[in-house]
């Protein structure tokens, strides 16, 4: 979209900041519905090779929309590029605000989609697409509410900055992490707003509004596993690598580290409306999984990971022809980490969930590793986004929550940057249905929270305190 369709799709020409109403204003849905779609049908598919991806389809888009604002491009390899623009706050007291989105999305089994995930199209009051809801929905919201806070003749109070970046669904390596090591200065800032937030939670007690506030560490393996190769009509007594891997898989599978209660984990249990027995439960490490047992499964798999570091092996490669004995398997483990938990940590656990078999096993990383990062909840700027959500939807409560995916604000807290999962949902989006759709089949999403993200990036930009 360019910056002449943005101008005519504004129903008013903004003249003085957002107030703090409980809607976007008409300038900011109809520009972020059509970036949206721009986005969703330029397919950057990442599926972790380093020439997928080519996010630079989706830089030229916002490149389009931003016009005549200086940008800064970065591209490690060739089409895998991120773009930065910034627009300079009327207060120098005022906290720098990063607004970061990523521009990749993951594969799709397009035979299971009931329309073209990558078709972008208005059907039935949503937008369909890969992307949809992660996060090519609030990436295009924040470029429009950039490009929205450009044009006013009064400046935001705060400089807010936004930084569309490549490789999020892959670790960040060509993005997010490429950045931070090697143009830091470009994107230092105060505060970082991100996905995997504003999302209506609703409970017996009312509704809720989830915050992301932290998020597990990743600590990929690869296991190597040998054996010994022979004819496969001769297998008994054989050395085969399979017949190994498939113990050491089941190994994995009943590994169970100590259950940890962390801050973060009280503060999403305080916001629970349970019972009071099953309130106590959930603060005891020892009684963590009888209280599990009683939920509904969905539920229940979230709170298991995120008081558990978790080992998942999903990958697996070995042998050469069905008539031979295999001599080496490759088995690829998911494994998600708690606070505190190092790599060191994580290979004394793989050592005893292994026992015996620990000897047979060559340990090597996928991706580069990082910890598991948190962020305060008494800041300004956590303050603001509870107050925003109180305004959009009346009587819910914010509840800070840790993601057990990874994202790229661990990048930023780990130069102590604060970073939280943000965005404003219509009611229509409930968690559930949110969960259901993120890298899911038939991903959509309302216009509605489309532009109420929008307008949250413009109302935390002008309303955050110095």
């Amino acid at each position: 979209m360019s910056a002449q369709r943005f101008d005519q799709l504004a129903d008013q020409r903004p003249g003085q900041p957002a107030q703090h109403g409980s809607g976007p204003e008409p300038a900011l849905t109809g520009p972020t519905v059509e970036v949206l779609q721009a986005m969703i049908r330029n397919a950057c598919v990442n599926d972790g090779t380093p020439i997928s991806g080519q996010e630079v389809r989706n830089v030229d888009v916002i490149d389009d929309l931003l016009g005549d604002l200086h940008r800064q491009h970065y591209e490690p390899l060739p089409g895998r590029r991120s773009v930065l623009t910034t627009v300079e706050g009327s207060d120098p007291h005022a906290p720098t605000v990063l607004l970061l989105g990523h521009l990749d999305v993951v594969p799709v089994s397009a035979d299971e989609w009931r329309e073209d995930p990558f078709g972008g199209e208005l059907i039935d009051g949503e937008v369909w697409g890969r992307g949809a809801v992660d996060m090519l929905n609030l990436t295009s919201s924040m470029a429009v509410a950039v490009r929205h806070l450009a044009d006013r003749p009064t400046p935001p109070r705060s400089t807010v900055k936004f930084l569309g970046v490549a490789d999020e669904e892959a670790g960040g390596t060509w993005g997010a992490r490429w950045i931070t090591d090697n143009a830091w200065d470009d994107v230092a800032c105060d505060y970082v707003l991100t996905e995997s937030g504003g999302i209506p939670s609703p409970g017996p007690a009312g509704p809720r509004i989830v915050m992301a506030t932290a998020e597990k560490g990743i600590a990929w393996r690869r296991l190597t596993i040998r054996g010994t190769p022979s004819h496969g009509s001769m297998p008994w007594g054989s050395d085969n690598a399979v017949v190994t891997a498939a113990e050491i898989v089941r190994r994995l599978t009943a590994f169970e580290p100590t259950a940890q209660v962390h801050e973060h984990w009280r503060a999403w249990v305080e916001g629970l409306p349970v019972a009071a027995e099953m309130h106590e439960m959930l603060l005891d490490p020892g009684r963590l999984r009888d209280a599990f047992a009683g939920m509904d499964t969905t539920v229940a798999r979230y709170c298991h990971a995120v008081t558990h570091t978790t080992f998942s092996p999903n990958v697996i490669h070995g042998g050469t022809k069905a008539n031979t004995v295999p001599d080496k398997v490759e088995l690829d483990v998911d494994i998600r980490t708690l606070p505190g938990i190092t790599d060191d940590d994580v290979d004394a656990m793989l050592s005893e969930a292994l026992g015996e078999l620990a000897d047979r096993v060559e340990l090597s990383l996928i991706v580069e590793g990082r910890p598991a990062t948190s962020s305060p909840l008494d800041t300004p700027m956590f303050d603001l986004l509870r107050r925003r959500a109180a305004a959009v939807h009346p009587g819910t409560e914010v509840v800070p929550w840790m993601t057990v995916g990874g994202t790229d604000a661990s990048f930023f807290r780990m130069r102590g940057v604060p970073a939280y999962g943000a965005g404003m949902f219509s009611s229509a989006m409930t968690l559930p249905l949110f969960a259901s759709r993120f890298h899911g089949h038939d991903e959509r999403i309302d216009p509605a929270s489309l532009g109420l993200s929008a307008q949250l990036w413009v109302d935390v930009v002008d309303g955050l305190p110095g």
